[in-house]
């Protein structure tokens, strides 16, 4: 059986000296960054909003956290869509099961070595960030009390609350689901014409090479079209040339 609520709290507050009261707090992605950096101490925590308030920085959080996964092998482990899930919504049943999640993952691959959460994060603030929850109803005025609103505007419960908040949500997944595909169709493109040269250059070095001679400008297009970037890992063992094109 995983761990209440307040023992997670416990500890994440007290591996990270924060001061969280709600496991949804977790749903802004700068607490799971944060418990990652202590297992593996390289998390970019300049990156990191730790009092993210906005959605835009949720967002910049989870990409972090993903990339953190995939650097690390462990996204076959937590299916990446769930955390994404996690961070849009932030409701606390999501959130309770990945953050019990996330500390048996911490208890198996924690090296033990001590941790400094301030020091990591190099003093960002970490208030409490905003979280989405039902709205409350307005109090009333001291002059209104005993009497019964006639005919007056009623706080919505929170079902409908609820029920708002999800379609806005998938609303928003619908959106980004249509962005990833133009994004997708763009790196096709360009991927496409990448190839056509990548052959084409194939071409004509093979006689150059059958001659035992070379070719300098060739040779230079070919080394950036191989070329990677820092953070970027080739698959081991590679994949044929046609492999690489199915998507």
């Amino acid at each position: 059986m995983g761990e209440s609520r307040s023992e997670l709290l416990g500890w994440l507050n007290d591996l990270l000296q924060l001061n969280y009261t709600k496991v949804e707090q977790c749903g802004t992605g700068a607490a799971y960054c944060q418990v990652l950096d202590s297992v593996y101490g390289d998390v970019p925590m300049t990156r990191v909003k730790m009092n993210a308030k906005h959605e835009y920085e949720f967002i910049a959080n989870f990409k972090v956290l993903q990339n953190i996964f995939k650097a690390k092998r462990i996204d076959k482990a937590r299916p990446l869509p769930f955390i994404y899930l996690c961070l849009l919504l932030l409701t606390e049943s999501h959130n309770l099961e990945f953050l019990q999640w996330m500390k048996r993952f911490w208890d198996q691959n924690y090296p033990g070595t001590p941790y400094d959460p301030a020091a990591r994060r190099r003093g960002q603030p970490t208030d409490t960030p905003a979280t989405i929850a039902p709205l409350a109803p307005s109090r009333t005025t001291p002059g209104a009390r005993g009497k019964t609103p006639v005919g007056g505007p009623r706080a919505p419960s929170s079902a409908a609350v609820a029920h708002e908040q999800l379609v806005t949500v998938q609303a928003q997944l619908r959106d980004m689901s249509a962005h990833l595909e133009g994004l997708e169709k763009e790196r096709d493109f360009y991927f496409a014409k990448l190839r056509d040269i990548e052959i084409l250059v194939q071409q004509q070095l093979e006689p150059l090479e059958a001659e035992g001679k070379d070719d300098e400008t060739l040779r230079e297009i070919q080394k950036i079209l191989y070329s990677t970037e820092d953070g970027f890992e080739v698959p081991e063992g590679g994949a044929p040339a046609d492999e690489e094109e199915t998507f």
